[in-house]
């Protein structure tokens, strides 16, 4: 159960052909010190893996774990997100990747973290191959360790760095950047759910990897919702996998300027609003 006076939490879970990793990113949700509201798993066209994993889950955590796909036609992970929204009933949307493993008080955290008409960008630590691997084959679980372990681990090499891991309490130095977009990530992001309709969610014209999230943050600044650091707050652990192809990113780019300059409204004209009957 969540906290009373607090947001419900929906968990949108993106997910795309690795469902190992997805496993131990379920598996981290289900050792939450305060539980989600809900988890949607929104697939961008996995085989049926997933699916499997996403059952097999279902059993076992203590909170709804919600699934919906839809058809692989390249990295569209702006609609996949939209889908997962649309399907959600919490009244504060959490954006996690299906590579990005939460410690146990990433949840709570972030409930106390959220301020109306505030988003919060959290950031990550990012593991290496070999730890990578480790972490999938079970062999290692770094959600356990302590600050000894870390350090041992940063000494290996095994992770980019360690200062994400602090953990701060909220103050007003976490606005300091409000309006800032720059390394915000939906990998990582809270938003309230009537801020995300307000501006029609993602811009689904983004295809292919690269600033759909940029955009997204760009167009709530707009709208008035401003930034709020949760550095030092709700780091997330990211596997390391291959970079995804970037041949569309020339022209997402060019889309992005176009939010910045001015050139597209703030509401985003495909967006989450054509899904909410069709999930």
């Amino acid at each position: 159960m969540t906290r009373p006076g607090l947001p419900r939490i929906s968990v949108i879970l993106l997910t795309y052909e690795w469902p190992d990793a997805l496993d131990r990113v379920l598996f981290s949700l289900s050792r939450q010190l305060v539980f989600p509201h809900e988890v949607i798993v929104t697939d961008d066209g996995s085989g049926p893996e997933t699916r499997d994993c996403v059952e097999h889950w279902r059993t076992l955590l203590p909170f709804p774990l919600h699934y919906v796909r839809q058809e692989d036609r390249g990295f569209r992970a702006a609609e996949a997100r939209n889908r997962g929204v649309a399907l959600s009933s919490g009244d504060y949307l959490l954006f996690l990747d299906g590579d990005c493993l939460v410690f146990k008080d990433f949840i709570a955290r972030h409930q106390q973290l959220a301020e109306s008409h505030w988003q919060v960008v959290g950031n990550r630590v990012l593991l290496n191959p070999h730890s990578t691997q480790l972490v999938l084959s079970q062999a290692i679980n770094p959600l356990a360790w302590d600050w000894r372990a870390f350090l041992k681990a940063r000494r290996k090499g095994w992770m980019n760095r360690l200062l994400p891991l602090l953990r701060l309490g909220d103050g007003r130095w976490r606005k300091r950047r409000s309006r800032k977009w720059r390394g915000a990530q939906s990998c990582n992001l809270g938003i309230w759910r009537d801020d995300f309709f307000a501006v029609n969610g993602f811009d689904e014209a983004f295809q292919g990897w690269g600033h759909e999230d940029a955009d997204l943050v760009v167009r709530l600044i707009a709208h008035g919702c401003l930034r709020k650091d949760g550095h030092f707050a709700v780091p997330v652990l990211h596997l390391w996998h291959q970079e995804n192809s970037r041949a569309l990113n020339a022209k997402n780019i060019q889309r992005l300027e176009q939010t910045l300059g001015g050139a597209l409204p703030s509401l985003a004209e495909k967006g989450v609003n054509q899904h909410l009957k069709k999930v």
